[in-house]
């Protein structure tokens, strides 16, 4: 396998009895790489992204990370090994501050132990979650606010923050602006933009063609669990990413060439 390969999989599958809900899902992604995933709803990107995170067990298949085969238990392992994801549901404690949510899980503490207890080094959570916003130019008025006062827009980005954060191996996220005003999108986009900048891998599951043909450097598109096209953007546009979604075209020379 060449040493540039980030993530790739090899006949991934997932069946919920009798739903074939991702079907011999082979891919692969390079170092740096930004990959946009697409699809209708039900097509399978949502499954394939669970199986990659541990979310869900695979039905077959197999998963490398960096050339190792990996299989993980969870989304905990997986965030351990080095894939962040931002899922749809953002998976913040809406009554915790930023800092907290950025730390949940994996909080710094001071070396000394006090009797079977440690302290929370808070200063160091703090600053390293100012660090974290200025490097994805987030802006949040005050960290110490908690989630739920927050804007959907604020939530968001504090969420692709905390991936950005802690230096992820990949970065998933999935619809990151599905509910978002053009404002709080365009936010999104250059957090996106500034990850391509310093060379981070990142999969970006998106109904938004505009934005899928702005930031990524290649489309897969899955249809009925299946990965049915993988289109470089300079030699695709709109129309022939949504007959690849539609069924117009079928991808039969794509899934033949995969086999």
């Amino acid at each position: 396998m060449s040493e540039d390969i980030v993530l790739k999989t090899e006949d991934l599958t997932k069946h919920y009895g009798g739903v074939h809900a991702l079907e011999g899902a082979d891919f692969e992604m390079r170092k740096g790489e930004h990959v946009a995933i697409m699809g209708d709803n039900g097509a399978g990107k949502s499954t394939f992204v669970r199986q990659i995170t541990g979310v869900e067990q695979r039905t077959r298949g197999k998963v490398w990370l960096y050339g190792d085969e990996v299989q993980f238990d969870g989304p905990l392992d997986a965030r351990e090994a080095g894939i962040e994801t931002v899922f749809q549901t953002l998976a913040l404690a809406d009554d915790l501050d930023v800092p907290d949510n950025l730390f949940l899980g994996r909080e710094k503490t001071y070396a000394d132990w006090l009797g079977p207890f440690r302290l929370l080094d808070y200063k160091a959570m703090r600053q390293a979650t100012i660090d974290g916003l200025n490097r994805t130019a987030v802006k949040i008025p005050n960290i110490r606010n908690t989630i739920r006062n927050m804007s959907g827009g604020q939530r968001q980005c504090v969420a692709i923050a905390r991936t950005a954060t802690f230096h992820s191996k990949l970065t998933i996220m999935d619809e990151p602006t599905a509910a978002l005003g053009v404002q709080e999108t365009a936010q999104v986009e250059n957090i996106i933009r500034t990850l391509k900048d310093e060379g981070e891998p990142l999969i970006l599951i998106s109904h938004n063609m505009r934005q899928v043909l702005d930031l990524v450097d290649r489309i897969v598109v899955f249809r009925r669990g299946r990965i049915v096209a993988n289109l470089k953007k300079e030699e695709t546009d709109g129309q022939d990413i949504v007959a690849y979604i539609t069924g117009a075209k079928t991808g039969e020379e794509y899934m033949e060439h995969a086999l």
